[in-house]
């Protein structure tokens, strides 16, 4: 029964694009060696491209050719198979000669937990974005100056809220079923594009704390870190939440790029007596463009390195960054009195800190290139995250990941991908278990972490058209809680989770 109803709509969600791909990925997967060679002679050479993800030089020989992270750079359309159809009228051609973008890309996924969680269930859901971008050279004679906005309409369930109840959200598209505004920000580039600014509303997740290797995977933590997502207030700038916000960036060379970001630092407001707990329910629309809330302040430096063409090494980036939020946070073990809040002296009241800090590090590697097809390859990354321990859910977080680019024969466009990434519970919120067990003589769980293993596989069936299925295993989800809808039954149980996702991009 619950194989019926995960593989039926899945394979419903699939059948559409395997026809829209078919013809293409006769021709374009099933190439005689002398097209073969025609078709690598005619490719730019990715590495060194300003087609990294975040904005920063490509580095990642295995970057995905479909996304559905903000931070993406995205090329490919289904246009290209669509012929004389691709453009009706005219228009996309006209807007461009004016200097006037646009894309539209459906993600649509079926997942389901065949084991674990609260209880086993399938879902579908899906993510439509319409992004516009307008140069203001063409359009308006005005140099360096751009225009940028992002249209969401999702819709469905997800799997992670009220079925396995974990921290890291299992699809990077979950989100309450809206229409909602995301980005809408101006940017002036100056001095040879070494500097530019950029200001509206803004999201995090697009510029910062961006893995390129990353961008394939299923599971929202490879995309912002999951210790960001639950110690910031209502998750913090990220998808599907922006804020008013401003970025600054330098890039002093074609190595090195030095950025800022001010924002503001709650997207939904203090979930206040009697408002909705849920941030997406308080910002239902992505238009209450707060502006008084604490400022969250993000500083970035990455350096690239080995992409000038007939480097010795493979390529590879470093990043260093840092953030701090000015609000309040409360301590998750002490008191006003600084008394155990397990305790039964305890006023209830947690004891307030003056703002929150975080430091993250990544490198994102290529580590094999084929030597017959430069745009072949492996990479792999790694990232650290950690904050203070006295105000901080997760105190320490880690994940990592190789990616393959052309792994089979003949799928030169394909990426294949296992990461895994745990998020450890921190030292207070451990030891307000123990006081609890303690202070009131039950014996009961003590968290400890939660973990995330991935296998995915990204089929491109043609340009702008993909197929993934995906394959997770969850690891104490929310920590090793107690099961709310059977605490008798013991802790959350580790969740099997399967998936296949399509993307169509015009």
């Amino acid at each position: 029964m619950f194989l019926r109803r995960f593989i039926a709509p899945g394979l419903a969600l699939g059948s559409t694009l395997g026809l829209l791909g078919a013809a293409s990925l006769r021709g374009a997967q099933a190439q005689s060696p002398a097209d073969e060679l025609a078709r690598i002679a005619a490719e730019p050479v990715a590495i060194g491209s300003s087609r990294g993800a975040g904005g920063d030089p490509q580095t990642s020989v295995a970057q995905s050719v479909t996304s559905s992270r903000p931070s993406a750079n995205l090329d490919t359309s289904i246009q290209d198979q669509l012929g004389a159809d691709g453009d009706p009228f005219g228009l996309r051609a006209f807007l461009k000669a004016r200097g006037i973008t646009y894309s539209l890309t459906y993600i649509g996924e079926g997942l389901g937990n065949a084991t674990g969680g609260l209880r086993r269930r399938a879902i579908l859901e899906g993510l439509l974005d319409l992004e516009i971008d307008a140069d203001l050279g063409p359009l308006l004679g005005w140099r360096g100056a751009s225009l940028h906005t992002n249209l969401f309409q999702i819709h469905g369930a997800g799997l992670s809220r009220g079925t396995i109840d974990n921290l890291v959200t299992v699809s990077g598209i979950e989100a309450l079923p809206s229409s909602r505004l995301y980005e809408l920000s101006f940017e002036q580039k100056l001095f040879d594009d070494r500097f530019s600014v950029r200001f509206g509303q803004l999201a995090a997740d697009t510029e910062f704390a961006v893995t390129q290797t990353g961008t394939v995977f299923v599971n929202s933590t490879f995309g912002w870190p999951n210790n960001m997502a639950v110690v910031i207030p209502s998750g913090g700038p990220i998808y599907p939440l922006a804020v008013p916000g401003i970025r600054a960036k330098v890039v002093p060379n074609a190595n090195l790029s030095l950025q800022v970001g001010v924002f503001d630092g709650d997207p939904a407001g203090p979930a206040r007596s009697g408002a909705d707990p849920d941030p997406q329910r308080r910002n239902r629309t992505g238009t209450n463009f707060r502006t008084g809330d604490p400022a969250l302040v993000i500083a970035e430096a990455a350096y690239a390195y080995n992409i000038e063409a007939g480097s010795t090494g493979e390529a590879g980036t470093v990043t260093l960054g840092g953030w701090h939020h000015f609000g309040r946070f409360d301590s998750l073990r002490f008191d006003q009195n600084r008394t155990p809040l397990a305790s039964s002296g305890s006023t209830g009241i947690a004891r307030r800190f003056r703002g929150d800090s975080g430091l993250y590090g990544i490198i994102d590697q290529t580590i094999y290139r084929e030597p017959d097809d430069p745009n072949d390859g492996a990479s792999v990354f790694v990232r650290v995250a950690g904050g203070p321990s006295d105000r901080n859910l997760i105190d320490l977080y880690v994940d990592a990941g190789i990616a393959y680019k052309g792994l089979l024969p003949g799928r030169s466009d394909d990426t294949v991908g296992v990461a895994f990434a745990l998020s450890r519970i921190s030292r207070d919120a451990r030891a307000f278990d123990a006081d609890t067990i303690l202070a009131t003589g039950v014996p009961g769980p003590r968290r400890s972490s939660e973990a995330v293993l991935e296998a995915t596989y990204q089929a491109v069936l043609g340009p702008g058209v993909t197929l993934q299925p995906d394959v997770q295993y969850i690891f104490r989800p929310s920590g090793g809680i107690l099961n709310p809808r059977d605490p008798d039954a013991g802790r959350i149980r580790n969740a099997a989770v399967f998936g296949l996702r399509t993307t169509i991009r015009y």
